[in-house]
């Protein structure tokens, strides 16, 4: 049989894992800060509108203008972060996971060819000679001159 190569990852991150861990964690760092800063110019100008002499629906036309734009920003921020977790999970698909699945493939293939070798060269000379034995006690019941009851 052949003897196949085990390759293991280790679990720990190499230097090039740390560095990239590092540059996302700094562009989630950025995108908390421009937004708060972007929230803090909305409430500012919010207090700005509310305050200014107009008339009550323009007020309320200004408010909700405002909140629609805080809405657009939370989704925008939500659908930055989505981004940054799916590129997470793909690279943790494919730097951990396939590898953990080529390893299990190879090992059942090494199984697959254990079980035929196993039946090959075991269990089908083992039941041929339970045949041949049988074959033969049959012959030799045959042959003998007792009675059966």
């Amino acid at each position: 049989m052949e003897e196949q190569e085990i390759t293991t990852t280790s679990p720990e991150p190499n230097a090039q894992d740390k560095i990239q861990a590092e540059k996302v964690q700094k562009s989630i760092w950025i995108i908390i800060g421009i937004g708060i800063v972007v929230l803090s110019l909305l409430i500012a100008s919010f207090i700005f509108l509310a305050s200014a002499p107009t008339t009550a629906v323009e007020k309320l036309r200004d408010i909700f203008i405002i909140f629609m734009a805080l809405e657009s920003f939370v989704v925008g921020v939500a659908l930055v972060i989505l981004m940054v977790q799916l590129a997470i999970l793909t690279n943790l698909i494919q730097n951990e996971v396939k590898p953990i699945l080529d390893s299990t493939q190879q090992t059942a293939n090494t199984l697959q060819g254990t079980a035929k070798f196993l039946s090959d060269n075991l269990t089908e000379p083992v039941i041929k000679l339970n045949e041949y034995i049988a074959v033969l006690k049959e012959i030799g019941s045959i042959m003998s001159f007792r009675k059966k009851k």
